[in-house]
């Protein structure tokens, strides 16, 4: 399996992180999705899962953090426009991204779905990983990370990863 994002000069395009129009922030966030691609998944493929995080920003703020999370996004769109984390948000299940924990205190409007790159001190490597999973799993929105992890132990059927940068 692959997946593809469109990248500007080797970097996410500026609209989908930190450098966002007024109309594609809320709370001084970036909230509009980023499109993505998938190719070649495999026989069987009944739903595909979405992970978005930040490892770079350890040693920033302590932990990894989560910008996205959805799942049960039918395996027939393998083509996700651009924010689909709101345009789409009907027809799959999203998850608590970092600003819903209690170490950040953010703002619950930004707490689940997309919340797009605010590097603050350098350039990060965000890593997306798509799984293909051969079943829709038991989550509804707004499930954490380690619920996704169990749901889909046993049903995973590919995964595909891919490091996007996101200028500070």
């Amino acid at each position: 399996m692959k997946i593809s994002v469109p990248l500007e000069d080797g970097l996410l395009a500026d609209e989908y992180g930190k450098y966002a129009p007024t109309s594609a922030m809320l709370a001084d966030h970036p909230i509009k999705s980023f499109p993505i691609s998938i190719s070649g998944a495999p026989a069987g493929t009944k739903s595909f899962a979405i992970v978005f995080v930040d490892f770079d920003s350890t040693p920033v703020c302590g932990f990894t953090w989560i910008h996205w999370l959805a799942a049960n996004i039918p395996a027939s769109m393998t083509e996700l426009p651009a924010d689909a984390s709101r345009q789409l948000a009907d027809q799959f299940v999203q998850g608590r991204n970092s600003n819903a924990g209690r170490l950040v205190n953010g703002d619950p409007r930004i707490a689940n779905g997309y919340v797009g790159p605010q590097p603050p001190d350098k350039t990060h490597d965000y890593t997306l990983t798509v799984y293909a999973l051969d079943t829709v799993l038991p989550l509804e929105n707004g499930y954490w990370l380690n619920d996704f992890r169990r749901a889909a132990r046993g049903h995973v059927l590919d995964r595909a990863k891919i490091d996007l940068p996101s200028r500070a």
